[in-house]
């Protein structure tokens, strides 16, 4: 559905074709600035699909379309079939990025469907209007992990006779519901993952359990710049939402914490079919006349005091950190009107699943230590506007870029590695060198440095946005340019050898070791080559995270090496080993 999007019709069109979508299929209603005009000539040339939506009096423009759509004679010959709007832009991981390789993945799973979540991308700071393409002027994201951008639109094999189309997820037909149909949909998230039984139903967007980017996400480039934003204003939108366009919703979708840029993988592909459909005369001047029309428009609109009173609003709503987005729904959710809505069938399924999932076994919850940090490489460059909370002695910035959910609650609570951080400084010896390998954002060593004297700290971390976090941490809490506390620039070296040399060179008393490239073969090789040997090493964070459960090579290494288990951690905080004459064992 689209509504006054000429001066990206162009490259949406492009870029689908790219992804190798075969019908294209648009509906627009009330368009002012020759979208229509444009997308009749793609019609014309064979390369899209366009229809008028005449919307019913009481009717949004959405579900208008898709009740036409639903017996459109293109969309009743489909196999596959996605429903997805003009600010949405498909991005494949999978494969060679295009439909074939994901849609031949999902068939081999025997699969006829994948739920596609939602990458919500900002303006990356962008005030200016530009003619650049979309894809390639925003490339700052949310993190993967913020739930507040995970609704959904649904790829999926399509027959007429059993679904109705919907918005984010096509609905099953009553006359199916309580009939073995729905036995054989099985749809899978975006990481190739089987989908809970649940969306067979109902449900619009993704959940911790089956939210997933590793095959697929879909772009959802809702602001884009300042300038671009301040033109859609002035329009309605495809859903009649007259307050949709204001700060708060600025707020909402403005994130740039990570960068993404697969989608340039389709750079290439894309322009050569934008130049081919520019040789086209009715289209080269559609398309550029679209251009000149907002830039008209944008001339007079930046010399009115509503334009430097929206500028100014958003580059305050810019500066919210994001553990600060609320984003409630318009309706809140009536758990007695949904149970009335389910069918028999579906409220069996529900019932069922949830028992298969309680009669699961359940791990321990001392076994797993959980993550703290996102998969890396992360990328935290960008010093943008973060929330810092005191935990213990040490002020830490509530970074979605950088911490899993799961310790960015820990974070907020003043929680973060309390166990280590109320211990380690009573335990570890007066006086001595300490050498943290796979320092992270560094809270352990400057809660040691905070806490207590006599220690000389360095630091070794390689991940550059862990790296670029830690800088900001040590300057936040005054630990900047003191003698006794060093950020190396020493990197890890590939092989044990060169590692126990780098450990050599420090000469630490006390070693951490938490890098998670240590994990494994790695961590036994370096145990077996460390001389001289430090008497106290601790095994933490992301090392023990990535190593669990294989410690027990490295564990042998150390009793040969005279080391003995130390401090009584809990297995899931720390492992810690003392050789005899070093600090006494708790």
């Amino acid at each position: 559905m689209m509504k006054d999007e000429g001066p990206y019709v162009l490259e949406w069109i492009a870029h689908h074709l790219a992804v190798g979508f075969t019908d294209i299929l648009v509906y627009t209603n009330d368009c002012s600035d020759g979208t229509d005009d444009m997308l009749i000539r793609l019609e014309q040339l064979g390369l899209a699909h366009h229809r008028r939506n005449d919307i019913p009096e009481g009717i949004r423009p959405q579900p208008s379309a898709l009740s036409y759509a639903q017996e459109d004679p293109v969309v009743q010959a489909a196999d596959w079939l996605m429903v997805f709007d003009a600010d949405e832009f498909l991005s494949i991981r999978h494969g060679d990025g295009t439909l074939d390789d994901l849609i031949a993945a999902v068939a081999e799973q025997e699969a006829n469907g994948i739920v596609i979540t939602w990458r919500i991308f900002g303006s990356g700071g962008v005030i200016d209007w530009s003619r650049d393409p979309v894809t390639e002027q925003y490339l700052m994201a949310a993190p993967t992990t913020w739930n507040k951008g995970w609704g959904v639109k649904t790829l999926f094999k399509f027959d007429a006779d059993y679904w109705k189309l919907g918005i984010h997820r096509p609905k099953l037909k009553n006359k199916v519901i309580d009939t073995a149909f729905p036995d054989h949909v099985k749809w899978l998230t975006g990481s190739g993952k089987v989908m809970d039984d649940y969306f067979k139903f109902r449900g619009w967007r993704s959940i911790t359990r089956t939210v997933g980017y590793d095959w697929v996400q879909l772009n959802h480039y809702a602001v884009k710049s300042v300038e671009s934003y301040a033109i859609r204003r002035l329009r309605g939108n495809v859903n009649n939402k007259a307050d949709k366009y204001n700060p708060d919703y600025w707020a909402l979708q403005d994130r740039n914490e990570v960068r993404d840029d697969t989608m340039l993988r389709y750079t290439g592909r894309r322009d050569a079919i934008i130049e081919q459909l520019l040789t086209d005369p009715v289209l080269h001047r559609l398309h550029f006349a679209a251009l000149d029309r907002v830039e008209a428009r944008l001339a007079e609109i930046r010399q009115t005091e509503a334009y430097a009173n929206l500028r100014a609003g958003l580059e305050v709503a810019s500066k919210i950190p994001i553990s600060q987005i609320t984003a409630k729904p318009p309706q809140a959710r009536d758990k007695e009107k949904i149970a009335a809505l389910m069918s028999d069938v579906e409220k069996r399924r529900n019932a069922k699943a949830k028992d298969e999932r309680k009669a699961e076994p359940k791990e321990p919850a001392d076994v797993m230590p959980g993550g703290l940090y996102l998969p890396g490489p992360l990328d935290a460059a960008e010093d943008i506007a973060l929330e810092w909370t005191a935990n213990h002695m040490v002020e830490l910035p509530a970074d979605p870029r950088i911490f899993t959910p799961q310790a960015l609650a820990l974070i907020g609570a003043g929680r973060f590695e309390r166990a280590l951080a109320r211990r380690l400084p009573g335990l570890l010896p007066p006086q001595g060198r300490l050498l943290d390998i796979g320092a992270g954002c560094g809270f352990l060593p400057a809660q040691l440095a905070r806490a207590r004297g006599g220690l000389q700290i360095t630091l070794i971390e390689d991940d550059p946005g862990l790296r670029a976090t830690l800088a900001r941490v040590i300057a936040r809490n005054g630990l900047a340019g003191r003698a006794d506390f060093v950020l190396s620039d020493d990197a890890l070296p590939g092989e044990a050898p060169a590692t126990a040399a780098l450990v050599a060179q420090h000469r630490p008393d006390i070693l951490l070791l938490s890098d998670p490239r240590l994990a494994g073969d790695p961590l036994t090789a370096l145990v077996a080559a460390l001389d001289p040997l430090p008497a106290i090493i601790l095994i933490t964070g992301r090392l023990l995270e990535h190593g669990f459960p294989s410690l027990g090579p490295a564990e042998e290494a150390l009793a040969q090496r005279g080391y003995a288990p130390a401090f009584g951690f809990e297995p899931s905080v720390a492992r810690g080993f003392a050789r005899a004459g070093g600090a006494a064992p708790a």
